[in-house]
């Protein structure tokens, strides 16, 4: 039982590299197609090398559903969420520290001062 491996179509390869000319990182377009970094430097070589002739094996087509897309940025989206909440709670807790420590030190320079 060994792993299938993957084949991508032209178009789908031709579109990963107009990505990666547009000025995306080849992180961002690696994690949003699901292939690996090595992947994309390799199909990148490749198209520099002979941008006519390149990809022109066959290719089986790769169907993305956008629910499973979906899911994925929401997962994402979630997780940043919770991390800004986490890091505005500690804020706000430093932040009401450092009020209370200030309001007691002048209430405490006001009281020297009446006497």
């Amino acid at each position: 039982m060994g792993l299938e491996r993957r084949a991508f179509t032209r178009e789908f390869k031709m579109a990963a590299i107009k990505e990666l000319e547009s000025g995306k990182t080849v992180g961002v377009v690696a994690r949003r197609l699901e292939v690996s970094r090595t992947v994309l430097y390799r199909w990148y070589r490749e198209y520099r090398k002979h941008p006519m002739k390149a990809f022109s094996g066959p290719g089986k087509a790769i169907a993305v559903s956008w629910e499973a897309e979906l899911e994925r940025k929401i997962g994402q989206l979630t997780m940043e969420n919770d991390f800004l909440k986490k890091v505005l709670e500690r804020l706000e807790e430093e932040q009401q520290e450092t009020s209370n420590g200030s309001k007691r030190y002048l209430r405490r320079s006001v009281k020297k001062a009446k006497r």
